[in-house]
C-alpha cells in the first residue's frame, strides 16, 4: 500500500514524535505499517521515510539506499559523499550521537518535494535504537548513511532539513541537476559563499 507523504506546513512534521512501546512494536498494525512505509519509500523513490511524514507522530523510520539509486551518480561524487549501498533498516525510538567532522552536501526530502539545499551533517553517527521486532540494535553509520540517519531522526524531533540548510543554496531539484550536481562540493560552496 502506498501511503500519502505529507508536505512541509503540516503540523505533525513540527512535533516531537512519541516513543513506541514494546507491545506496540510487535503489534500487527506496526508490522504492517513498516511494510507500507518501505513500499512508499521505494516508490517515491527515497532513501528514508519517517512516520511523521505519513501523519503519525511516532518514533519510527525506515531507511535504505540501494545500489540502483546510485547508478547515475559519477563515481567521484559517490566517493566525495561517502555514499555506499545501505540495506533496509528500521529505526524505532532512535538515539544518535554524532562524532567527527561535518560536511555539506545537497539534501532533499520527500516532504519538501522538488527542492534541495546544502546541509551540514556529521560524517559519523553512533545509533542506538530498536529494530522491527523491538530488539535493541547499536551501529555506527558513516558518510551518506550517517546523513540519512540524522535526517530521519530530525523528522522524529519535529525538524526539517530547512532548519539546517545553507539558505543561499536552496534550489529546485531541476536546477540542482542542471547546475550543481556534477560539481565538486567545494566548488559549489565557493560559488555560494554568503
Amino acid at each position: 500500500m502506498r501511503l500519502k507523504i505529507l508536505q512541509a506546513g503540516e503540523p505533525v512534521l513540527r512535533e516531537a514524535a512519541r516513543p513506541l512501546s514494546d507491545q506496540e512494536i510487535r503489534s500487527r498494525e506496526i508490522q504492517e505499517l513498516i511494510e507500507w512505509m518501505r513500499e512508499t519509500m521505494r516508490d517515491a523513490p527515497g532513501v528514508g521515510l519517517a512516520a511523521p511524514q505519513i501523519g503519525l507522530s511516532i518514533q519510527l523510520a525506515v531507511i535504505e539506499d540501494p545500489a540502483d539509486l546510485q547508478r547515475n551518480i559519477a563515481p567521484e561524487r559517490l566517493a566525495e559523499r561517502g555514499r555506499r549501498p545501505v540495506p533496509f533498516q528500521v529505526l524505532i525510538n532512535p538515539e544518535i550521537r554524532t562524532a567527527g567532522a561535518e560536511a555539506e552536501f545537497f539534501e532533499g526530502c520527500l516532504s519538501v518535494a522538488g527542492w534541495s539545499a546544502l546541509v551540514a551533517r556529521s560524517l559519523e553517527t553512533q545509533v542506538d535504537c530498536l529494530d522491527h521486532l523491538g530488539r535493541p540494535v547499536s551501529f555506527r553509520a558513516e558518510g551518506w548513511h550517517a546523513r540519512i540517519v540524522q535526517h530521519e531522526t530530525d523528522h522524529l524531533r519535529g525538524k526539517l532539513y530547512l532548519d539546517r540548510m545553507r539558505t543561499r543554496s536552496f534550489t529546485t531539484v531541476e536546477n540542482l541537476t542542471r547546475y550543481w550536481n556534477d560539481l565538486p562540493i567545494e566548488e559549489v560552496i565557493g560559488r555560494l559563499r554568503e
